[in-house]
């Protein structure tokens, strides 16, 4: 009931102003609770909904990196999109991310998606602030991606384990589909899941791609466990 109520408020959402009509003509007690369904059901509030963008200048690049050319896309609120150029267009990955943001300006700025691809070929600096994401999708793909950041670097998780610590067992193909819509490459680790028997399992970017990224950052992992401790 709530997806059909979330489908028709999208519907109307286009043609009224007022969010608290829609909400009335929905049968729904007021505004809070059209919040409330987009925020659980789409992970956005209903303005950004509507807005779909507008206003929003998202700065792209493609930049070349040990592991292939990889296209980056930022907002002012963080990275939206990465992916790897070597297994499709940059024509193709700005035509998919103009579909989800159709109503913002695109601007090529390599010089300002840049600081996203260096910080992970290069440690950071100790104090450095924290990266920022900026991406949209239902409340499990989200539940799913944030999962994923809680693995290890160089370590690996299986769909079902990570559906286990979801608290749903039971959704091990809804979490490989979540994992396949990671919009984020390498900052989202979708690369480190695996199935349960031990085969590689899906990637968005290929499976040869996935092993070469898997044995980067084990090699990136062993090569800082053997670096020096630094003396007081």
């Amino acid at each position: 009931m709530q997806a059909l109520t979330l489908e028709r408020s999208k519907q109307l959402i286009q043609a009224s102003t007022s969010l608290l009509d829609i909400a009335h003509t929905l049968g729904l007690s007021g505004g809070s609770r059209l919040y409330d369904h987009f925020v659980q059901l789409e992970a956005v509030t209903p303005g950004e909904f509507k807005r779909q963008g507008e206003g929003v200048e998202i700065a792209y690049g493609v930049h070349e990196t040990p592991l292939g050319s990889l296209f980056v896309a930022v907002t002012p609120r963080g990275i939206c999109r990465m992916g790897f150029v070597d297994t499709t267009n940059t024509e193709e990955l700005l035509a998919r991310l103009a579909k989800d943001w159709p109503r913002s300006t695109f601007q090529h700025s390599p010089e300002t998606t840049r600081y996203a691809v260096e910080r992970l070929f290069n440690r950071a600096d100790e104090g450095a602030a924290a990266l920022s994401l900026h991406v949209t999708g239902t409340n499990f793909q989200i539940a799913v991606w944030r999962a994923l950041l809680t693995i290890p670097e160089g370590q690996l998780a299986s769909y079902s384990h990570i559906a286990q610590a979801l608290g749903t067992p039971k959704s091990s193909r809804a979490v490989g589909n979540a994992v396949g819509a990671n919009p984020i490459a390498l900052w989202i680790p979708c690369h480190r899941v695996i199935q349960q028997s031990g085969a590689l399992g899906g990637y968005r970017w290929g499976l040869e791609k996935k092993q070469i990224v898997q044995a980067w950052e084990l090699a990136k992992v062993n090569n800082e466990s053997l670096s020096p401790m630094a003396t007081p």
